[in-house]
């Protein structure tokens, strides 16, 4: 039983070294920044979609305002001409009216927490995405550095043998005076 766990390890070894190899790594990074790039493209507009509710909203409210003024106004006319029943609808009206404006005042609260919220996370996202570019930047230096190193090593170099017979005269002349 042993032995297959250790040979079942080996392979997933074997494995996942293949795919690593397999992987191009600048591939991967590229990839990544694109994706993190894509993700602060949706922020921003889901941030510019938070601004532009919390104008609609507010807009609503100055509108709701101005209507619990006039209902004020309507009411004072209904109680000064002893109009007991059209000042009743007047305040069912302004009752459900000041409900509406309360409604809306929590749903710009949960906007404006949303967005703070989403905009902090794009702050944390634009770092994450410049030091992804940095170390992207790195990446790239540093396969530039080992593709420049690679035509030495890529070179065979021949040794004739009068420069191995001279060499050895040379080494043994060393050896021997010392």
């Amino acid at each position: 039983m042993a032995l297959i766990t250790r040979l079942s390890r080996l392979f997933h070894a074997d494995m996942n070294a293949v795919l690593d190899h397999i992987e191009e790594p600048e591939l991967l990074l590229k990839q990544a920044i694109r994706e993190m790039e894509e993700t602060l493209s949706n922020n921003e507009r889901q941030i510019k979609l938070f601004d532009f509710e919390q104008k609609k909203l507010s807009s609503k409210q100055d509108d709701i305002k101005q209507s619990l003024t006039d209902l004020d106004e309507q009411l004072e006319v209904c109680f000064e001409s002893d109009k007991d029943d059209l000042a009743r609808s007047l305040i069912k009206r302004k009752l459900e009216t000041q409900q509406l404006l309360k409604s809306l005042n929590k749903q710009q609260i949960t906007s404006q927490e949303n967005s703070t919220q989403l905009k902090s996370q794009l702050s944390e996202h634009r770092s994450q995405l410049e030091s992804m570019k940095q170390k992207a930047a790195i990446f790239k230096q540093t396969n530039t550095d080992d593709d420049a190193s690679e035509p030495w090593s890529r070179h065979s170099f021949s040794v004739q043998q009068e420069d191995i017979e001279v060499a050895f005269i040379h080494e043994k002349q060393k050896w021997s005076q010392s």
